[in-house]
């Protein structure tokens, strides 16, 4: 007889699942039934929080969805915060947790890991959250998940299973095929924006995270239309060094007035969020003048109205303008506004920012194809206002939407695991990695070679920044850092603290050659 849990374990490899992240508990050793002799991995984080942004990063790494096993109760609510961050941008995860008998629920009779209403809480952040009452509606309520995540915009979806379902009996569970529908563009609507491209003198593109799919397309059509590209953070590594890319925030002055002097501006896979586009809040951002915005969520594109909605797939859509655009018969002035506007934007950063830019671009010549993976810390904020990533998808971080602090070493355990054989490289603050500290156990365990670029600033010294800008004496921003070097040790992780910057290449090469766990420490000061 097979159970719901040996059918979900079965289920999930129906889906190319090869790997999953979990605690095990008392509420969901039942669907561990089956995992042993199956083919996937199972990764033990050390909290759940750790399970989700491993999750999060593997996910990101290889475009198939992260899946996490945790308890119900405090496994689900420690799970939430890395539900947040995979919802914000748009991350396609699957949280399959235990929950109580299902005569208990809702009742307030004190069992172990209780709460008033779970899957109520979990609506509030998940795509959808479903219980299983049933054991047939396991198959179906996969399929819908699964479903969303190829054809809609992903983010977390949580499924819950009672105590008494997970045993069960649930023979012959087999994957569902899905009809679900990928919306597309009318040839209308293609043709009418294919006139308005032809008659731009002006053209910009903006390119977001969901514009990675189209990344091959996305260099002919900007070439074909003269166009600078402007990338936004999660859209970082399309067209890597090409003269029409602009890889500076939409929060720039700069950029914002290249936008302001076009006359078309297409923008692909960007949900047009503050955090990309009005960073310092003063609301500054240009009115567009004929704004085409190319999304495959309908809600997104409510959010902020275009000119021309058009709900459908980056990828397809992109292809379709593409090969209906002719050749540009001259050059026109695209490359000029791309550096003009690459050019300003560098100086109005500033030198400090500046320095941090060239310590990534360190990273990535030393190490070029790495996955850089970035927690909230000063070097990725001044990475996300401007920096140019040599690998599509290789550069992501926190510091956008949700803004999880210690998501950056277990998602780039996460990452690694789900790309084994390109470099990861996480960068985190002494602070935000003191969230996470345990996590090194997890890598270690899983001998994953991830380097862990640990920049030392001492404190929250951001946020100290900016109690000092607006006369408010800073408290609370200077919280005691442990010996990372001593840490690492403890952990049996090879480590060494940078005495000068100049020592930065030969410490990632000897990180990259050791094949295993590494950590780097540098003083902010060496960098300025």
């Amino acid at each position: 007889m097979t159970t719901v849990g040996e059918a979900l374990i079965h289920l999930l490899e129906s889906y190319d699942v090869d790997t999953v992240f979990g605690i095990p508990g008392v509420h969901t050793i039942e669907l561990y039934r089956g995992l042993a002799a199956s083919k996937i991995r199972h990764i033990t984080p050390r909290h759940e929080q750790g399970a989700g942004f491993m999750a999060d990063g593997y996910a990101r790494a290889t475009g198939k969805p992260g899946v996490a096993i945790v308890i119900t109760g405090p496994g689900v609510t420690n799970t939430i915060t890395a539900m947040g961050q995979a919802r914000a941008d748009s991350i396609p995860m699957l949280v399959i947790s235990g929950v109580n008998q299902r005569e208990s629920l809702g009742k307030g009779m004190g069992f172990l890991h209780e709460l008033p209403n779970q899957r109520a809480m979990l609506q509030t952040v998940a795509m959808f959250s479903h219980r299983i009452e049933k054991p047939d509606e396991l198959p179906i309520v996969l399929a819908r998940a699964f479903a969303l995540f190829a054809s809609r915009r992903p983010g977390p979806v949580h499924i819950e299973i009672p105590l008494d379902v997970m045993a069960l009996p649930l023979d012959g569970a087999e994957r569902l095929s899905s009809d679900a529908p990928i919306p597309h563009a009318s040839a209308e609507t293609m043709a009418e924006l294919t006139r308005l491209c032809l008659g731009a003198e002006r053209p910009v593109i903006l390119i977001g995270g969901g514009a990675k799919a189209a990344a091959s397309a996305l260099q002919a059509l900007a070439e074909k239309l003269d166009a600078p590209v402007i990338a936004t953070t999660n859209g970082r590594g399309i067209l890597h060094a090409h003269p029409l890319l602009v890889p500076a925030s939409p929060s720039l002055n700069a950029v914002r007035d290249l936008l302001a002097a076009s006359d078309l501006v297409i923008a692909i896979g960007t949900e047009m969020g503050p955090t990309d586009y009005d960073m310092y809040g003063d609301g500054g951002f240009p009115e567009l003048k004929r704004f085409v915005r190319i999304d495959i969520d309908a809600g997104q594109l409510d959010r902020w109205p275009a000119f021309m909605p058009i709900e459908a797939s980056a990828k397809e859509t992109v292809e379709t303008l593409e090969a209906a655009l002719p050749d540009r018969r001259k050059a026109g002035s695209g490359q000029e506004r791309a550096k003009q506007t690459r050019d300003a934007a560098w100086s109005e950063v500033g030198s400090r920012t500046q320095g941090q830019v060239r310590f990534l671009n360190t990273l990535r010549d030393t190490l070029p194809g790495s996955l850089i993976v970035g927690d909230s810390t000063q070097t990725i904020y001044s990475g996300n206002m401007y920096y140019d990533h040599d690998r599509v998808g290789g550069w992501f971080n926190a510091a956008t939407g949700f803004g999880a602090l210690g998501f950056g070493p277990p998602a780039a355990i996460g990452a690694a695991l789900g790309k084994p054989e390109t470099p990861t490289i996480c960068i985190v603050g002494d602070g935000g990695f003191q969230f996470v500290l345990g996590e090194l156990g997890a890598a270690v365990d899983e001998n994953v070679p991830v380097i862990f670029v640990v920049w030392n600033n001492q404190g929250y010294q951001e946020i100290e920044r900016a109690m000092v800008e607006v006369n408010i004496s800073p408290i609370g921003v200077r919280p005691s850092a442990p010996d990372y070097l001593k840490i690492a040790e403890a952990y049996g992780v090879p480590s060494q603290r940078l005495a000068y910057i100049a020592e930065l290449p030969d410490a990632l090469l000897k990180a990259k050659s050791s094949g295993k766990p590494y950590l780097i420490e540098i003083d902010e000061k060496l960098v300025g």
